[in-house]
C-alpha cells in the first residue's frame, strides 16, 4: 500500500510549479459523514471466541478539511484536499458486553473539480472525482465512551491501516464572484485497497460525506 501512495503523493507534489502561476482557492469546511456498507451496519457469524452473531456498525461521523483550488483551465481545477474524521460505533452480541469502536482517519487527496460556470472564479455547481492516502485508526474498547475511554490505555486495543480511497460527488458555490463565498458538497468515498477481510483487513470504510464551508 504504501509503495503505492508515495508515489501518487509524488505526483500530486510535482504538480506544484504548474500550478504556482495560478491564482488559488483556498477552503475550509465541516464534514458530517454517513457510514455506509459495512460500515455502517456488519454481522459477524458466531466464532470460537464468540458463540454468538455479532452486530458491528458506526453511527454518524463528524470532521473537517482544508483545500486549495488551483484553476488550470475555465472549467476545470485541480485542488489539494487535507481533512480529519472521527466516527464512533459499537459491537453488540446477546449474552456478551458492548464493545466501543471508535474510528479516526486522517486523509491527504487530489481532486479534479470539473464546473459548470467558472473554475477561476470558483463560481456555480461543479462535479469532483479524486483519490485519497487515507491513514485509518480503529479502536476497541469496553465500558462508558464518554467518562473512561482513555482512562486505561491498556483497555484499548488499537489498529492502524493505511489505505487508498476514491472519492466523487457534486458541489456549489453560492455567494459573488468577490469576498468570502460558501459551498455545499455531498461526495461518496469508498475504499479501493486493504480491504481483504480474508488477510484479517478491515471492512471498507465506504461512507456519504456532506460538507459546509467556505472559499476565498
Amino acid at each position: 500500500m504504501k509503495r503505492m501512495m508515495i508515489p501518487a503523493l509524488v505526483a500530486l507534489i510535482g504538480t506544484g510549479s504548474a500550478l504556482q502561476a495560478q491564482q488559488p482557492r483556498f477552503g475550509v469546511a465541516f464534514n458530517l459523514v454517513m457510514p455506509t456498507g459495512d460500515f455502517n451496519n456488519k454481522t459477524y457469524p458466531p466464532s470460537g471466541s464468540v458463540l454468538a452473531s455479532q452486530n458491528e456498525g458506526y453511527d454518524l461521523g463528524f470532521g473537517g478539511q482544508f483545500t486549495v483550488s488551483f484553476p488550470v483551465d475555465p472549467k476545470l481545477a485541480i485542488r489539494l484536499d487535507f481533512g480529519g474524521q472521527v466516527t464512533d460505533g459499537s459491537n453488540t452480541a446477546p449474552g456478551y458486553d458492548k464493545i466501543n469502536l471508535r474510528h479516526t482517519m486522517f486523509s491527504v487527496g487530489g481532486d479534479l473539480q470539473i464546473f459548470t460556470e467558472s473554475a477561476y472564479r470558483h463560481r456555480g455547481t461543479y462535479f469532483i472525482v479524486g483519490l485519497s492516502a487515507d491513514f485509518e485508526r480503529f479502536e476497541r474498547s469496553f465500558g462508558n465512551l464518554d467518562d473512561n475511554y482513555y482512562d486505561n490505555y491498556d483497555d484499548v486495543d488499537t489498529t492502524r491501516k493505511s489505505r487508498l480511497g476514491g472519492n466523487f460527488g457534486i458541489g456549489h458555490t453560492f455567494g459573488y464572484d468577490a469576498g468570502l463565498r460558501f459551498t455545499l458538497e455531498a461526495t461518496y468515498h469508498k475504499t479501493l485497497t486493504g480491504n481483504d477481510t480474508a488477510k484479517n483487513d478491515p471492512p471498507n470504510t465506504d461512507f456519504v460525506r456532506v460538507s459546509f464551508g467556505c472559499v476565498f
